[in-house]
């Protein structure tokens, strides 16, 4: 047991929230969850108040969760975090890395830089350039720019019917993100890192005839033990964001494999159940080892 003081930011009563809080708890006797909706930053007197606390006065704060949503909103968010940050509060992960991955657009640039493989991808603005990508792709996925587990993503194929299926995307969605529909075979990969290190892996496997393979739309965790050379490729594409835990979503094609996305908070279910490990107690371990140094 620690007097080390760590707050939790993320959604009060939700699982991963609350067993992060839990490992902090037991490893410091401090619990502390804090709802950013209710956060206050003052410039003048440099505080970030969330009911009594002063979050800048505490010793640390993980990052589970910013939002229920993800949406630009969520980067309003990150940024008063980076205020605590300038006044020396050491945060996790920090929120100048997790900005670069609420955007999907932003995330994926990023891994293309960095030489990720990915799936063909199509990013315009302009309803006749998406309609070609799909005619191109013969079956594309459309994806809104902050989005999780799927959520508002639909599956477009080439013919009749295409040009008012974008059209009524690009209603709610005037950016335009299209990939080219992959064969995942029923499932793809989770791969952790932990402080950059690789930790294990999980694999969704879908349970249904649903185009995608996350847990929201029925799939199940499963163990999975890559080969080194796609632990490698994975340390690869996670490694520009400087990441504290997160999770590389990765799959196994014909072409080979492919990384969709490295995520801003990583999945403490699909570690529980795909690999039998404690996401939250060893990242609370990293983060008072860190704290401590």
């Amino acid at each position: 047991m620690t007097e080390l003081k760590i707050g939790v930011v993320g959604i009060p009563g939700k699982w991963s929230t609350e067993k992060l809080a839990d490992a902090v708890e037991a490893a410091t006797g401090f619990r502390l969850v804090i709802d950013m909706a209710q956060v206050a930053l003052d410039l003048d007197t440099g505080t970030l108040l969330y009911r009594n606390h002063d979050l800048c006065a505490l010793d640390g704060l993980i990052i589970k969760k910013i939002s229920e949503i993800y949406s630009p909103h969520a980067l309003d968010r990150l940024e008063l975090l980076r205020m605590a940050e300038a006044r020396g509060m050491r945060v996790f992960s920090r929120p100048e890395a997790v900005l670069r991955l609420i955007d999907r657009l932003a995330c994926t640039v990023s891994l293309r830089a960095a030489g990720a493989p990915m799936p063909p991808t199509v990013v315009t603005e302009d309803a006749q350039a998406a309609l070609a990508a799909v005619e191109r792709f013969g079956s594309a996925v459309f994806k809104p720019l902050y989005s999780t587990k799927a959520r508002g993503m639909c599956v477009i194929e080439a013919g009749q019917g295409a040009e008012a299926a974008i059209a009524e995307f690009a209603a709610a969605n005037p950016v335009m993100y299209i990939q080219k529909k992959l064969d995942l075979s029923g499932q793809d990969l989770g791969m952790v890192f932990l402080g950059g290190n690789y930790m294990c892996t999980y694999a969704r496997v879908s349970q249904s005839d649903s185009w995608n393979t996350t847990i929201h739309s029925g799939g199940k965790y499963a163990p999975y033990e890559p080969d080194p050379d796609l632990i490698e490729l994975a340390r690869k594409a996670q490694a520009p964001f400087g990441l504290d835990f997160t999770t590389v979503d990765v799959a196994l094609t014909d072409a080979g494999p492919i990384v969709f996305e490295v995520s801003a908070f990583g999945g403490f279910r699909g570690v529980k159940e795909g690999c039998g490990l404690d996401a939250a107690a060893a990242l609370t371990d990293h983060v008072i080892a860190r704290v401590t140094s």
